[in-house]
């Protein structure tokens, strides 16, 4: 694949183009293209333009060739509810959920997060979690970017209406995948935090008619437990089972 670059503002297809300018610097100080180099180009809302930059420098500048009507979207709608994770595992995270097809990721606030965030530091942290998703979806070939929602405490979010079926993963929870029907719409799969959910959240999670999901014998670390649950729903209803996967 040719070095894929994020526009937020749009694209002028069949047309020369500037380039904003950290499009710019990433591709000519960090990826060392030249001009006559191939790239892509999307704007998050949906199909892609194969480009050739033309010049580099102050006035970066790109032919856009026209709009493709690519999608690599899955047919499965899911949403990623994370309880807050230490270190750079929410970056891991982000990035994984994104590769794996996530459509959004909604950060929560549970009991026992080891990570605490609030004010103008979870806004930036948010704003950090959309940078990552921007990238993984340069790499992945996406052309839609997934949302990073603001941090929610979690029982806020529970008090939420939402569209589908909320699934909660939980150890020794009695709900195994492979006995659930496909889902007709969206779906919400919450992950607990390095501590694990409180039995006060399994109640609130519970009356929010979250269904218990398990997935086998063992018990995941918070940064693995929603990649192997996205990884398997992909496999069972999403779009992992097609031809030409790697």
């Amino acid at each position: 694949m040719n070095p894929r670059f994020f526009c937020p503002d749009g694209l002028a297809p069949d047309s020369d183009m500037p380039l904003p300018a950290d499009v710019a610097h990433h591709a000519e100080r960090v990826l060392r293209l030249a001009v006559g180099d191939e790239i892509v180009l999307f704007d998050g809302r949906g199909g892609e333009c194969a480009a050739t930059l033309q010049a580099l420098g102050k006035q970066p500048l790109a032919r856009l060739g026209p709009r493709l009507e690519v999608e690599r979207e899955s047919p499965l709608a899911i949403t990623l509810v994370q309880a807050l994770a230490s270190g750079d595992k929410m970056d891991w995270i982000v990035q994984k959920a994104v590769e794996l097809g996530a459509v959004a990721v909604q950060p929560v606030a549970a009991e026992r997060s080891v990570l605490k965030l609030s004010g103008e530091r979870a806004a930036k942290r948010v704003a950090h979690w959309q940078q990552v998703a921007v990238s993984a979806c340069e790499q992945s070939g996406r052309n839609r970017v997934p949302k990073i929602a603001e941090i929610l405490p979690l029982n806020k979010y529970l008090a939420q209406a939402v569209e589908g079926t909320r699934l909660i993963l939980a150890p020794g929870a009695a709900g195994a995948l492979a006995r659930k029907s496909r889902p007709s719409g969206p779906l919400h799969v919450l992950i607990g935090p390095e501590g694990g959910w409180s039995p006060g959240e399994l109640t609130l999670a519970e009356r929010a008619a979250c269904e218990p999901l398990a997935l086998g014998p063992r018990v995941f670390r918070t940064e693995t437990a929603g990649l192997a649950a996205l990884a398997a729903l992909q496999t069972l209803w999403g779009d992992f089972p097609g031809e030409g996967n790697v």
